[in-house]
């Protein structure tokens, strides 16, 4: 199994906004936020996710290579929403360097639009970016995506409660077209991870999910951080697990959880039977109130 610390990659959205519904110190400050890329890089994270519309995440992140010299040492994955050209070309003098890792649509529905794939295909021929791809939510998009010869990168969303694309063929898809995939929000904005008594009025439909949740953990042993993680961490079918940090602190406590070393094979077997089916509503942050 590959290593799993080297499929962490720290996304930047709680640096440059106030973030998740768990976040309770809001948006870092300056110094702050370059501590916490400081410490994901000593500690072996070498790729970071952001996006031109995480507020100042590209330019924090940009300060940070500057300081530390790590244009080509680290990988930068951005996603983008208009102008690919232009906006990329933005993205880059931000981030302080001269091409990106990865550049992802931001809008599922441009990979339907052949003009905003050939505007892709070109930033990546023009060497802007070494991979193309798309940021998707739902899995009929990822499954589209997954057929896209054009497409290197597939970012999608999968965690304990949102286990839709099991039910399709798009991981063997993506494997047969040489995808790599990156899962974000393995804690789902925080909700996998939340206090029951703090779980906002707007999503109560949560609680027997999360009740559920806590049963089998505890009777394998497990704090619910762990098993969110873990979960998304070690699934094969997954290249990258895309997480965010509000301090050093939460930083530090998902390195040490991805370094553990356990049996979480059937905490893990028996999460997957028992989530099959949650609400959309629950599973899809876009259409919480």
């Amino acid at each position: 199994m590959q290593e799993l610390l080297n499929k962490l990659v720290l996304g930047t959205a709680q640096l440059g906004l106030e973030y998740g519904i768990n976040n309770k110190s809001g948006k870092p400050s300056r110094e702050e936020a370059l501590k916490i890329l400081e410490f994901a890089y000593k500690n072996g994270i070498k790729i970071f996710d952001t996006a031109s519309a995480y507020g100042s995440a590209e330019e924090i992140l940009g300060g940070f290579c500057k300081r530390c010299n790590l244009a080509d040492k680290i990988k930068v994955i951005t996603k983008i929403k208009r102008d690919i050209k232009a906006e990329l070309n933005e993205s880059l003098a931000r981030l302080k360097m001269n091409y990106v890792d990865g550049c992802l649509l931001h809008e599922p529905k441009d990979i339907r639009n052949e003009k905003m794939i050939e505007l892709l295909r070109e930033a990546k021929n023009l060497g802007l970016a070494k991979n193309i791809g798309v940021s998707v939510y739902e899995p009929k998009d990822a499954v589209y995506a997954a057929e896209l010869s054009e497409l290197d990168y597939i970012q999608v969303s999968y965690n304990v409660f949102d286990q839709r694309l099991d039910k399709t063929n798009f991981f063997e898809l993506a494997k047969k077209n040489s995808k790599k995939i990156f899962a974000r929000s393995p804690f789902l904005q925080g909700l996998l991870i939340i206090p029951e008594e703090e779980i906002p009025a707007h999503l109560k439909g949560a609680k027997p999910y999360l009740a559920k949740l806590n049963r089998i953990i505890a009777k394998h042993g497990f704090l619910r951080k762990q098993a969110a993680l873990r979960f998304a961490l070690e699934n094969e079918n997954i290249d990258y697990v895309v997480f965010g940090a509000d301090n050093k602190n939460q930083l530090k406590e998902i390195i040490n959880i991805s370094n553990q070393k356990i049996d979480f094979n059937q905490c893990r077997k028996e999460l997957k039977n028992e989530f099959k089916e949650v609400s959309k509503y629950i599973i899809s942050p876009n259409l919480w109130e």
